[in-house]
């Protein structure tokens, strides 16, 4: 039963998505909600005949079959309202007849990315994007929406129901859009995808599973772009890299106790190899191109850090590369970054210069590292930096870090 338990709760995770996805292309974004409901009946159906009768030979078949019927019942009764009754009411004719969802691997593949664009749609807040994104196309419940959120349940049922509202308020359809505005458009979606990957690499909830989960499925989103001509660009190939290469140190920039665990003090031995092959392939495949945008830098930005030799060329390729991440786009974190790799290549004052120079007082990794580059120079004022930077800190993990620091500085 357990054993049974587990393995329909990963069909939820693997095919949720899939079939709400298929269903709201039929029958488009206004019935989003709808697919919703029926997929989740069919989960549950599935639960029921499952636990007394046993898992059947083709799940997934088995799936696609009930909600096939399903979808089928929900709206030939809608259309029974339609020709029978709204006639009479309103004098509108009656729409056309049912068509039948098409749970083909090839239609499910278009759908998903039909939704991405969808989802990913500038009339919607990034917030709630994200949110979506989660819901629709990873297939994860309210409960591990609000617990990645660190927020309570009727605050993401409130937020999805504004976003589903935009949907249907913006008129959004379920098509790839024009040509002309694709490139647009892929920059948004690549966008949120990486921000769905960092709700997981910097996740401030304590499940480590679903830390796990979230970049996992960001990843699937980035892959599912290359399996579509138009979508397999370089800027996407570089995304996948940068998300493997991360993707590839999360063992072991965690300690047991779930603790953040600095780059230079992590085990090497815990890095994914075969992500970090995966990185390199999607890097290579991404030089194709002539266009270099932020996924690129950032990529070899990555890449450097999965060599853990600490030489002076690695540092001064990093610093070159961080240069030309803020010639084409500023961020503080990248700034903040660049500092670090210049306190390796020309040591502490120069990059202390810098730092007072950045100045971004509401930022606790600022005010961490800002106490690094002071702790063998100036020790009490570095002291004032790690402690303003734990009155700053959120998470409990953090600010024991961060204490640990201090009393260093102590001995």
């Amino acid at each position: 039963m357990t054993s049974s338990s587990e393995s329909l709760k990963q069909l939820f995770q693997e095919e949720f998505a899939k079939m709400v996805a298929v269903i709201s292309r039929l029958y488009g974004l206004q019935f989003i909600e709808t697919a919703e409901d029926i997929v989740s009946d069919t989960f549950l159906t599935a639960s029921e005949h499952w636990g007394t009768r046993g898992m059947p030979a083709n799940p997934r078949a088995w799936l696609y079959t009930v909600a096939k019927q399903k979808t089928l019942y929900h709206f030939r009764r809608q259309q029974l309202f339609d020709q029978k009754i709204r006639p009479a009411i309103s004098h509108e004719q009656p729409k056309s007849e049912e068509q039948e969802p098409d749970f083909s691997p090839q239609h499910i593949r278009d759908s998903q990315l039909q939704m991405l664009f969808a989802i990913c749609n500038p009339a919607i807040a990034a917030e709630a994007q994200i949110g979506l994104a989660l819901r629709i196309l990873c297939g994860f419940g309210i409960d591990e929406i609000s617990e990645a959120f660190l927020t309570n349940k009727e605050t993401i049922n409130k937020r999805l129901f504004r976003a589903k509202e935009k949907l249907r308020e913006e008129n959004i359809s379920l098509e790839f859009p024009p040509e002309a505005e694709l490139p647009g458009r892929l920059d948004r979606v690549l966008h949120i995808i990486y921000l769905l990957f960092n709700e997981g690499y910097y996740s401030k909830t304590q499940n480590r599973v679903l830390q796990q989960e979230l970049c996992v499925e960001a990843l699937k989103l980035g892959l599912l772009l290359t399996e579509y001509e138009k979508t397999n660009l370089p800027e996407t190939q570089a995304l996948i890299a940068l998300m493997c290469f991360h993707a590839s140190r999360f063992e072991a920039r965690l300690s047991s106790d779930d603790g953040l665990i600095l780059y230079e003090d992590q085990d090497e031995s815990k890095w994914d190899r075969q992500l970090i092959h995966q990185g390199i392939h999607y890097l290579k495949l991404s030089a194709s191109g002539d266009q270099l945008s932020n996924w690129h830098i950032e990529a070899r930005i990555a890449s450097w850090h999965s060599i853990r030799e600490d030489s002076p060329e690695k540092w001064e390729q990093i610093l070159q590369l961080y240069d030309q991440l803020l010639a084409l786009k500023f961020s503080p974190g990248a700034a903040l970054n660049r500092i670090y790799a210049l306190y390796k290549v020309k040591g502490s004052g120069e990059a202390l210069e810098a730092a007072m120079a950045l100045n971004i007082p509401q930022n606790h990794f600022y005010w961490l590292l800002l106490g690094e580059l002071q702790a063998d120079t100036d020790p009490q004022q570095a002291a004032i930096s790690f402690k303003k930077a734990l009155s700053l800190a959120r998470t409990t993990t953090e600010k024991e870090g961060i204490s640990r620091k201090i009393a260093l500085l102590k001995k």
